[in-house]
């Protein structure tokens, strides 16, 4: 089984930061002379990451097929060739975990990856258990997140989590939900303590995020991941189809297609830490990882963004 020094990820983050990017919405590094992929801090911890990272629900679950976990291998490549960090994934996403793991023996494992995994189980007492499965199938261990899934037997699993994490058997602790679901249970697990991630669901056309968990992440120095970004694909699809890219955006923030125009909206909220676009191919791989990039939206253009896609 492979294995990965934390210490030594976390000083190559912190070695490939270069320089700090003047933005008014949230302290930004640049990472690298040749990708130049933007980089936010992990609040409360002396590490930062890229921010546009990948997801693996749907687009991982491929099976025994050999030729599509070699295809993914390919995206995969690609992710950590254009300075990509976190990896997402679940025991709920069928073979991704599999997959994963077969991708990763044969490209290795960068010391620039951060895992971010989750325990999906009815079975507080086998938050264990899951964590050891998932890491025999990605060949990695320790996870550097490790989530609570949709908040699935959240109080049970969160305790072990708190344990391991005192051991040293996970880095961060962090609980999930997606589509907008269970923010009340969501923002009082978030009050309480403990949490170190938050990932939601987080997209220009379903932003109620910005009312209340997004605030209440910065006041508490919570990091969040931004699921869903192109609201599982049909956004996307939909704005490639029928749309142009506005000529102004452009001119305002480096945007050069939607993938640009719709993750760098999200990255540039400054409670968002990382941004988790999945894909199946490697080109479109290469336009998701150019939006962490380059100039950010600021609060105006944001408003203005927001505007634009009312209007279409």
């Amino acid at each position: 089984m492979k294995t990965i020094d934390p210490i030594t990820r976390r000083q190559a983050l912190k070695l490939m930061g270069v320089s700090v990017a003047s933005l008014s919405l949230s302290p930004l590094t640049v990472l690298g002379q040749n990708n130049r992929s933007l980089l936010k801090p992990i609040p409360g911890a002396d590490e930062k990451i890229p921010v546009i990272g990948i997801g693996t629900w749907r687009t991982f679950n491929v099976g025994n097929d050999r030729q599509l976990r070699l295809d993914r291998t390919e995206v995969l490549k690609a992710f950590f060739d254009e300075g990509g960090g976190m990896v997402d994934c679940s025991p709920m996403y069928g073979s991704a975990r599999e997959v994963l793991g077969f991708a990763l023996e044969r490209i290795g494992v960068p010391d620039t990856m951060f895992s971010a995994e989750k325990v999906w189980t009815r079975d507080g007492g086998k938050t264990r258990e899951q964590i050891a499965e998932s890491e025999e199938l990605w060949g990695v261990q320790p996870f550097d997140l490790m989530q609570v899934h949709n908040l699935v037997a959240a109080e049970a699993h969160l305790e072990t989590l708190q344990e391991m994490k005192e051991a040293g058997e996970i880095r961060y602790v962090g609980i999930t939900t997606s589509h907008g679901r269970r923010h009340e249970d969501f923002a009082q697990l978030m009050e309480r303590g403990g949490i170190d991630f938050v990932q939601l669901t987080y997209n220009i056309t379903h932003r109620e995020v910005e009312d209340r968990l997004l605030p209440l992440a910065q006041e508490k120095g919570i990091a969040v991941i931004a699921n869903r970004p192109y609201d599982g694909g049909s956004l996307i699809r939909d704005l490639k189809a029928n749309h142009e890219v506005p000529r102004w955006a452009a001119d305002e923030f480096d945007c050069e297609n939607w993938a640009d125009f719709l993750l760098k909206f999200i990255v540039s909220h400054p409670a968002v830490t990382c941004a988790i676009p999945a894909t199946t191919r490697v080109d479109h791989l290469r336009e998701n990882m150019g939006a962490g990039r380059g100039a950010l939206p600021n609060a105006e253009t944001r408003e203005r963004m927001i505007r634009h896609i009312e209007s279409l």
